[in-house]
Protein backbone atom coordinates (compact mmCIF):
# COMPACT_ATOMS: atom_id res chain seq x y z
CA UNK A 1 0.00 0.00 0.00
CA UNK A 2 1.33 3.42 -0.93
CA UNK A 3 1.57 6.08 1.73
CA UNK A 4 0.51 9.21 -0.12
CA UNK A 5 1.03 12.58 1.54
CA UNK A 6 -0.71 15.71 0.35
CA UNK A 7 1.72 18.49 -0.50
CA UNK A 8 1.14 22.20 -0.75
CA UNK A 9 1.86 24.14 -3.94
CA UNK A 10 5.31 24.97 -2.54
CA UNK A 11 6.09 21.25 -2.26
CA UNK A 12 5.86 20.96 1.52
CA UNK A 13 3.57 18.97 3.78
CA UNK A 14 2.56 22.16 5.65
CA UNK A 15 1.79 25.65 4.32
CA UNK A 16 4.78 27.99 4.20
CA UNK A 17 4.89 31.34 5.96
CA UNK A 18 7.30 34.24 5.59
CA UNK A 19 7.33 37.13 8.05
CA UNK A 20 9.17 40.42 8.23
CA UNK A 21 8.67 43.22 10.73
CA UNK A 22 5.77 44.66 8.70
CA UNK A 23 4.52 41.88 6.38
CA UNK A 24 3.36 38.28 6.62
CA UNK A 25 3.03 36.11 3.53
CA UNK A 26 1.12 32.89 4.17
CA UNK A 27 0.50 30.10 1.69
CA UNK A 28 -3.19 29.21 1.94
CA UNK A 29 -4.05 25.70 0.68
CA UNK A 30 -7.38 25.78 2.52
CA UNK A 31 -9.53 27.22 -0.28
CA UNK A 32 -11.54 25.16 -2.75
CA UNK A 33 -11.95 26.91 -6.11
CA UNK A 34 -14.27 26.53 -9.09
CA UNK A 35 -14.63 28.67 -12.19
CA UNK A 36 -18.04 29.46 -13.65
CA UNK A 37 -18.66 30.58 -17.23
CA UNK A 38 -22.17 31.37 -18.42
CA UNK A 39 -23.11 29.47 -21.55
CA UNK A 40 -24.33 31.30 -24.65
CA UNK A 41 -27.74 32.81 -24.03
CA UNK A 42 -27.74 31.73 -20.37
CA UNK A 43 -26.19 34.80 -18.69
CA UNK A 44 -29.40 35.76 -16.85
CA UNK A 45 -30.00 32.23 -15.55
CA UNK A 46 -26.36 31.98 -14.50
CA UNK A 47 -26.67 35.31 -12.67
CA UNK A 48 -29.71 34.00 -10.77
CA UNK A 49 -27.74 30.92 -9.67
CA UNK A 50 -24.75 33.03 -8.62
CA UNK A 51 -27.05 35.28 -6.61
CA UNK A 52 -28.49 32.25 -4.83
CA UNK A 53 -24.95 31.10 -3.93
CA UNK A 54 -23.23 34.43 -3.16
CA UNK A 55 -26.09 36.81 -2.50
CA UNK A 56 -25.05 38.92 -5.51
CA UNK A 57 -23.25 38.59 -8.82
CA UNK A 58 -19.68 39.92 -8.59
CA UNK A 59 -19.43 43.01 -10.78
CA UNK A 60 -16.54 43.92 -13.07
CA UNK A 61 -13.38 44.27 -10.97
CA UNK A 62 -15.14 43.26 -7.76
CA UNK A 63 -15.53 40.35 -5.39
CA UNK A 64 -18.38 39.25 -3.15
CA UNK A 65 -16.60 38.35 0.08
CA UNK A 66 -19.18 36.26 1.92
CA UNK A 67 -18.56 33.51 4.40
CA UNK A 68 -18.25 30.67 3.57
CA UNK A 69 -18.66 31.14 -0.20
CA UNK A 70 -16.99 34.04 -1.99
CA UNK A 71 -16.46 34.87 -5.63
CA UNK A 72 -14.93 37.38 -7.98
CA UNK A 73 -15.32 38.57 -11.56
CA UNK A 74 -12.71 37.14 -13.97
CA UNK A 75 -14.03 38.34 -17.33
CA UNK A 76 -17.27 38.78 -19.25
CA UNK A 77 -19.73 36.20 -17.88
CA UNK A 78 -16.90 34.44 -15.98
CA UNK A 79 -16.33 34.18 -12.23
CA UNK A 80 -14.16 32.30 -9.74
CA UNK A 81 -15.86 30.98 -6.62
CA UNK A 82 -14.10 29.83 -3.48
CA UNK A 83 -14.91 28.40 -0.07
CA UNK A 84 -13.06 26.62 2.75
CA UNK A 85 -11.86 23.27 1.48
CA UNK A 86 -12.57 21.70 4.87
CA UNK A 87 -16.31 22.14 4.32
CA UNK A 88 -16.49 22.55 0.52
CA UNK A 89 -14.10 20.00 -0.95
CA UNK A 90 -16.74 19.22 -3.57
CA UNK A 91 -17.43 22.90 -4.35
CA UNK A 92 -17.26 22.47 -8.14
CA UNK A 93 -19.66 19.52 -8.08
CA UNK A 94 -22.18 21.43 -5.93
CA UNK A 95 -22.02 24.49 -8.17
CA UNK A 96 -22.30 22.34 -11.29
CA UNK A 97 -25.44 20.68 -9.91
CA UNK A 98 -26.96 24.08 -9.14
CA UNK A 99 -26.03 25.64 -12.51
CA UNK A 100 -27.31 22.64 -14.51
CA UNK A 101 -26.96 23.53 -18.22
CA UNK A 102 -26.73 27.29 -17.65
CA UNK A 103 -22.96 27.46 -17.05
CA UNK A 104 -19.76 25.53 -17.48
CA UNK A 105 -18.14 24.84 -14.11
CA UNK A 106 -14.52 23.72 -13.81
CA UNK A 107 -12.65 22.49 -10.74
CA UNK A 108 -9.78 24.95 -10.11
CA UNK A 109 -8.48 24.00 -6.66
CA UNK A 110 -5.33 22.30 -7.93
CA UNK A 111 -4.61 24.93 -10.59
CA UNK A 112 -3.93 27.93 -8.35
CA UNK A 113 -1.72 28.80 -5.41
CA UNK A 114 -3.10 31.29 -2.90
CA UNK A 115 -1.01 33.64 -0.79
CA UNK A 116 -2.50 35.86 1.90
CA UNK A 117 -0.38 38.97 2.42
CA UNK A 118 -1.04 40.93 5.61
CA UNK A 119 0.57 43.69 7.64
CA UNK A 120 0.91 47.44 7.40
CA UNK A 121 3.77 47.04 4.89
CA UNK A 122 1.41 45.29 2.44
CA UNK A 123 0.83 48.48 0.42
CA UNK A 124 4.55 49.01 -0.15
CA UNK A 125 5.03 45.36 -1.09
CA UNK A 126 2.17 45.49 -3.57
CA UNK A 127 3.57 48.61 -5.23
CA UNK A 128 6.89 46.82 -5.74
CA UNK A 129 5.19 43.76 -7.24
CA UNK A 130 2.66 44.96 -9.77
CA UNK A 131 0.98 47.87 -11.48
CA UNK A 132 -2.33 48.04 -9.65
CA UNK A 133 -3.69 51.08 -7.79
CA UNK A 134 -3.52 49.37 -4.39
CA UNK A 135 -3.84 52.59 -2.38
CA UNK A 136 -7.09 53.45 -4.18
CA UNK A 137 -8.54 49.93 -4.01
CA UNK A 138 -11.18 49.22 -1.40
CA UNK A 139 -12.27 45.96 0.18
CA UNK A 140 -13.67 43.66 -2.50
CA UNK A 141 -11.74 45.18 -5.41
CA UNK A 142 -10.03 42.66 -7.70
CA UNK A 143 -7.39 43.21 -10.36
CA UNK A 144 -5.78 40.84 -12.81
CA UNK A 145 -2.11 41.73 -13.15
CA UNK A 146 1.37 40.45 -13.86
CA UNK A 147 3.56 39.54 -10.90
CA UNK A 148 7.02 38.28 -11.80
CA UNK A 149 5.79 37.63 -15.37
CA UNK A 150 2.90 35.51 -14.07
CA UNK A 151 -0.79 36.21 -14.61
CA UNK A 152 -2.28 36.66 -11.14
CA UNK A 153 -5.38 37.98 -9.42
CA UNK A 154 -5.03 40.38 -6.49
CA UNK A 155 -8.05 40.71 -4.20
CA UNK A 156 -8.26 43.47 -1.62
CA UNK A 157 -9.77 41.72 1.41
CA UNK A 158 -11.90 43.28 4.15
CA UNK A 159 -8.98 44.36 6.34
CA UNK A 160 -7.09 47.43 5.19
CA UNK A 161 -3.83 45.51 5.44
CA UNK A 162 -4.79 42.26 3.67
CA UNK A 163 -4.63 41.15 0.05
CA UNK A 164 -5.07 37.68 -1.40
CA UNK A 165 -3.01 36.71 -4.44
CA UNK A 166 -3.99 33.84 -6.73
CA UNK A 167 -1.29 32.69 -9.13
CA UNK A 168 -0.59 29.63 -11.25
CA UNK A 169 0.23 26.66 -9.04
CA UNK A 170 2.91 25.42 -11.45
CA UNK A 171 4.84 28.63 -10.73
CA UNK A 172 4.20 28.76 -6.98
CA UNK A 173 7.89 28.72 -6.00
CA UNK A 174 8.70 31.55 -8.41
CA UNK A 175 5.76 33.62 -7.17
CA UNK A 176 6.67 33.00 -3.51
CA UNK A 177 10.24 34.10 -4.27
CA UNK A 178 8.94 37.33 -5.86
CA UNK A 179 6.71 37.99 -2.85
CA UNK A 180 9.40 37.37 -0.26
CA UNK A 181 11.97 39.44 -2.17
CA UNK A 182 9.53 42.37 -2.39
CA UNK A 183 8.67 41.96 1.30
CA UNK A 184 12.34 42.19 2.27
CA UNK A 185 12.78 45.38 0.24
CA UNK A 186 9.59 46.92 1.64
CA UNK A 187 10.71 46.79 5.28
Amino acid sequence: MHKLIAMTALGQDAPQRFTTRTITIAENPGVALASVAARRGKANACARHLTSILGAVPEVGRAVLNDPEAGFWMGPDQWMLGAPISTHEDLADKIKAKMREDASVTEQTGAWVIFDVTGFGMLDLCERLCAIPIRQMRAGDVRRTQIHQLGCFVIRRTASDHIRILGPRASAVSLFHALTTAAQSAT
